[in-house]
């Protein structure tokens, strides 16, 4: 695995790019997000991204894999139009926690869906995790980094050492800002 360390305020252009080049050739990236460190991958790549993401988790393929996108335009481009209320609750809560459930697109790898003919989408509040959905030019996935069945993490040192063997690039910007609650030294 190659870890990159990036400014969470100033990333490098470059470091962004090598993430979205290993997300369109079939890698598998873990990204800083809003909330935890998630894996990106092409949700359009059956064959390699999408099942070395369900590999490399131990994710049952009945789980749907959520995806982020860098704007509600990149959304509409790769899925359709959002609905009026799609539409209404994308301008008040994007970039934000917001997931819309959304009919998944026929070009979707049929496991991001897991079975439901459906596709969470969301748009962090994270310039970084933004900017790599932007430089590779389609909604990516944004699955937590983790094995399945242990807690997400924060920390990119856990994302090496839980998944380093398996994760072809780590975009570094220490943890993250809504990861969980740490406790109080008070």
């Amino acid at each position: 695995m190659r870890r990159v360390f990036v400014d969470p305020l100033a990333p490098q252009s470059d470091a962004i790019q090598e993430a979205a080049t290993w997300i369109r050739t079939g890698g598998i990236v873990a990204i800083p997000t809003d909330t935890l460190y998630g894996l990106a991958a092409n949700p359009f790549d059956a064959k390699a991204a999408v099942a070395r993401v369900f590999a490399a988790k131990g994710r049952p393929q009945s789980q749907a894999l959520p995806l982020i996108a860098a704007d509600a335009a990149q959304v509409e481009v790769a899925h359709r139009p959002l609905s009026a209320a799609a539409g209404r609750l994308a301008r008040r809560f994007w970039p934000g926690p917001l997931t819309l459930l959304l009919p998944a697109p026929v070009t979707l790898a049929r496991d991001v869906v897991g079975g439901t003919g459906r596709v969470g989408v969301r748009v962090p509040a994270h310039h970084i995790a933004c900017a790599v959905a932007a430089s590779v030019g389609t909604p990516i996935t944004a699955t937590s980094a983790n094995v399945s069945g242990e807690p997400p993490t924060d920390d990119p040192d856990v994302v090496e050492r839980t998944l380093g063997r398996v994760v072809d690039f780590l975009l570094d910007t220490g943890p993250t800002p809504g990861g969980r609650r740490r406790p109080s030294s008070m």
